[in-house]
């Protein structure tokens, strides 16, 4: 009886997205995801020049991004100062 494989997607075993795909999550171009991913901004799994990314982790991030820019306003919505 053989161990079985070891195994290093832990939970995140899903499929992983395009910059495309996560420019249609994010509502943004793919560009500007590829720009996010160059500067370290966003979770980003690079294989060579290719660049990938778990839904999971990006569906996180957006909540962080969404924390902060929400304590970063007023009661009126509004960019604090």
């Amino acid at each position: 009886m053989s161990a079985p494989p070891p195994t290093y997607l832990g939970d995140q075993s899903g499929p992983l997205l395009t910059a495309e795909q996560v420019s249609e999550i994010i509502g943004m171009t793919p560009d500007y995801v590829y720009a996010l991913s160059r500067r370290g901004r966003i979770p980003t799994i690079t294989f060579g020049r290719q660049r990938r990314y778990r839904r999971e982790q990006i569906e996180a991030w957006l909540e962080q991004v969404e924390s902060g820019t929400l304590a970063a306003t007023n009661e009126n919505g509004r960019a604090a100062r």
